[in-house]
């Protein structure tokens, strides 16, 4: 029966590639009148038949678990994310290196090949999912919402996607600072009367985001996205005046005291991500820096069923709101809240836009080139 519908599909027309491509295939259960679909073959859903949303559902809560990796419970909403996603469909999520870097999920796709632990989903910065398309560890797939998705936020063929990002914000104790700085010009002024305690969230030298804050930084100080020198000297002066602590700042040196000004995301900083009472989260008014971080399925993950039922989850209203809910600002979002659905009172909590500034992007060549050049200065000019 499966051949007799094969034979007459490619009589309409249809190729063998192309039946190929939605991952039909007449294998052994053919034989028994069954047609089985390949999921990791699967680019896109269709509207009904055997890679429809519903026989997604149904294979996806037979393979019974999905394996993710590098995703802390409060990094974007994630803890409740992966809560959800299990009591809706019945899936145990397998959650590996919660801590992990973007470098250590590329690694986990190689190391772990042909396991039952090997990543089916990751969440990285958007290089890194570049070299993993580069070195064919990726699927390509197509959310049925991938049109609300801006064309420059998704690789045209599905390869990757982007999920959610934000800006570089300034967190600030107010208790123990005289005068919170709400731009980066403003943190040059202090030697010593506001008390100020700057600390980037990790080194820029292996941190795309602590990378980000010198970007934000040389901007502000008359650098551009393709000139971060100006970013290198800001911090060069910081350290010299005393006021710049070359240490990795997080929600504890928060609480212990060690710094009491922070330069990180606005998502991680807002909403509880740094627990401390009264800690205050702004956008610097002389910059608007902001960036997305990326999704993309394993090409040989072992639960690919799952994995393309977690991002129609990641990229339904209810995980864009769930991210939203975390601080982030989904990829979706300006769609969403043309249409109505993206829930008001957790966009009206978002860390307010400055007026004046257009928010601005920077490439993954000027982000390839901005590390180089930190690379190659930071220490001298900022220390170790």
């Amino acid at each position: 029966m499966a051949l007799r519908k094969i034979k007459t599909a490619l009589l309409a027309g249809t190729t063998v590639a192309s039946l190929v491509a939605i991952g039909i295939s007449a294998g052994s259960g053919a034989a028994g009148g069954v047609t089985s679909v390949n999921w990791s073959k699967v680019t896109h859903l269709t509207k009904s038949g055997s890679t429809s949303m519903k026989a997604l559902v149904t294979a996806a809560k037979k393979e019974g678990k999905l394996n993710v990796i590098a995703l802390p419970a409060n990094w974007a909403n994630y803890g409740n994310i992966i809560k959800d996603f299990e009591k809706k469909y019945h899936i145990k999520i397998n959650s590996e290196n919660p801590n992990g870097s973007s470098a250590a999920e590329i690694q986990a796709l190689n190391s772990d090949k042909g396991r039952s632990s090997d990543p089916d989903v990751i969440d990285v910065g958007t290089s890194y999912a570049i070299t993993a398309k580069s070195e064919g560890l990726l699927a390509p797939y197509k959310v049925q919402t991938w049109n609300e998705i801006p064309a420059g936020l998704r690789q045209a063929g599905g390869y990757w996607f982007d999920d959610y990002g934000g800006y570089v914000a300034i967190g600030c104790n107010p208790k123990t600072v005289t005068t919170c700085p709400t731009s980066f010009k403003a943190m040059l002024t202090d030697t010593g009367a506001n008390g100020y305690k700057i600390g980037l969230n990790d080194s820029p030298l292996t941190s795309n985001s602590a990378l980000g804050g010198v970007l934000a930084a040389a901007v502000a100080n008359g650098g551009s996205l393709s000139n971060v020198a100006p970013g290198v000297s800001f911090f060069a002066t910081l350290n010299k005046n005393g006021a710049f602590v070359n240490t990795i700042a997080s929600s504890t040196t928060a609480q212990l005291g060690t710094t009491n000004v922070i330069i990180w995301w606005d998502y991680l900083m807002a909403n509880g991500g740094i627990a401390v009472p009264g800690w205050t989260v702004v956008l610097p008014s002389d910059v608007l820096l902001g960036e997305y971080y990326t999704q993309g399925i394993n090409s040989g993950g072992p639960n690919p069923a799952a994995a393309r039922l977690f991002e129609e989850y990641l990229y339904s209203v209810t995980g864009q709101n769930l991210w939203l809910k975390g601080g982030a600002r989904p990829a979706e979002l300006a769609y969403m809240q043309a249409h109505g659905t993206a829930t008001k009172s957790l966009v009206a909590a978002l860390p307010a836009l400055p007026k004046g500034q257009t928010p601005l992007f920077p490439t993954n060549q000027q982000i390839t080139a901005a590390a180089t050049a930190v690379n190659n200065t930071w220490a001298a000019q900022v220390g170790k």
